[in-house]
């Protein structure tokens, strides 16, 4: 145990939470309402063949419901249970600002239809170019289909999904990347209420028509949390934090004390391995997220299969640096099924796995109402507190 400024104890001198972007395990109650009903990224992915899931199956993921072709720990390393999204959303923002202790009860706006005059209008008169596109789309069925001409002209191309999302996809050979991000930024700016989207993307790509290629130079814009969330509770604490992948961008860098970006799920992986190495305490907060990006929105199910396989290859190494002094989450934001018709976002409930050397395993945390037990988990286990959320620190160590 170590102590925070305040002099008080933490269960846990370092909490390592690993967010598998999108890997939501079966529809919640209201996936209907979401055009989601039906949708089950896990359960879907398992049926499509055997996986090879040792060290989450080991600490208990098919215990949290059935998968077929995998076979439920006897006596798992971990406690489990699945946590469901109160917010009204599905998406990255709301998914990770409510892990964090913030229950949003109005939904980011979405544009299913493209954005209205007044948003375009202003976003082309400020950046001086006419954009292509303004519609929801798959981000690469749209550089195939408005590529070649938005290398003849010059425009951006601007896009949507069925999240809360102004993308801007540019090839970099004729938007350099930098003038991209000042796009990128010009529209955030822009984008105020009743149009404050959740996130403003950069979207560069390379190649020639019929070979285009998005880059690993994407950027995400959010918008500020409206109110302290639990890193920046947790570094009033003085409890240091650090966040690999998206995790700045998500939180506008709210409370994070250092970070690092990823190219890749193995990236991520490589530089989660290497900050267990360089940061023995605090929080270690990391976004995996090709599950999302490249097999997700693209309806690859063997891509998702084989991220998968990877990531809990990724995962045993992890646990090979854990010591007794650890507490690791694995959990979701929201789900993406690839195995059906629909690219975006589905409305599912998230695996939560709790995992320490020191603890028993085994304990069902059930079903959780919200994704914001996890952060007043953490928060708790800091001496600190969340807006929202029911901690489940004394189910982990029976402090009752």
């Amino acid at each position: 145990m170590t102590k925070n400024k305040q002099g008080e104890v933490a269960h846990f001198k370092r909490v390592v939470l690993l967010v598998l972007d999108s890997v939501g395990i079966g529809e919640m109650p209201d996936a209907a309402e979401f055009g989601d009903a039906g949708r089950d990224t896990l359960g879907h992915v398992a049926a499509s063949r055997p996986l090879k899931l040792p060290h989450l199956v080991k600490l208990g993921l098919a215990n949290i419901k059935p998968l077929e072709h995998l076979t439920p720990a006897e006596h798992p390393a971990a406690a489990y249970g699945k946590a469901a999204l109160a917010s009204p959303g599905k998406d990255t923002t709301t998914g990770h600002w409510e892990m964090a202790g913030l229950h949003i009860k109005v939904p980011f706006p979405t544009y299913p239809n493209g954005f209205p005059p007044e948003v375009m209008e202003k976003f082309e008169r400020a950046v001086g170019r006419k954009a292509l596109g303004n519609k929801a789309a798959s981000g690469t069925e749209i550089i195939k289909e408005l590529g070649a001409e938005h290398m003849k002209t010059g425009s951006p191309i601007v896009y949507t999904s069925a999240d809360s999302v102004f993308q801007i996809a540019a090839h970099e050979e004729i938007i350099p990347v930098e003038e991209l991000y000042r796009m990128c930024q010009t529209a955030r700016e822009l984008l105020t209420p009743p149009h404050q989207v959740g996130r403003v993307i950069a979207r560069p790509f390379e190649g020639q028509p019929g070979s285009f290629t998005r880059t690993v130079r994407r950027h995400d814009y959010a918008i500020d949390p409206p109110e302290p969330l639990l890193m920046a509770r947790l570094q009033e604490a003085g409890v240091f934090t650090f966040g690999i992948g998206k995790i700045y961008d998500i939180y506008c860098g709210q409370g994070v004390a250092d970070h690092v970006k990823t190219k890749s799920n193995a990236d991520g992986i490589a530089k989660t391995l290497a900050a267990l190495e360089a940061h023995r305490a605090g929080l270690l907060f990391i976004n995996l997220v090709d599950f999302d990006m490249l097999y997700g929105h693209r309806n690859n199910v063997e891509g998702y299969a084989q991220a998968l396989e990877e990531a809990d290859a990724g995962i045993g190494e992890m646990l090979t640096k854990l010591g007794p002094d650890d507490l690791l989450i694995v959990t979701a934001d929201h789900g993406c099924d690839p195995a059906t018709p629909s690219t975006d976002h589905s409305r599912e409930y998230v695996p939560v796995l709790a995992y320490s050397p020191r603890l028993p395993g085994g304990v069902n945390l059930g079903t959780r109402r919200s994704l914001a037990d996890i952060g007043q988990t953490i928060a708790e286990n800091f001496g600190a507190r969340v807006g929202f959320g029911t901690s489940f620190l004394p189910e982990l160590t029976n402090q009752n």
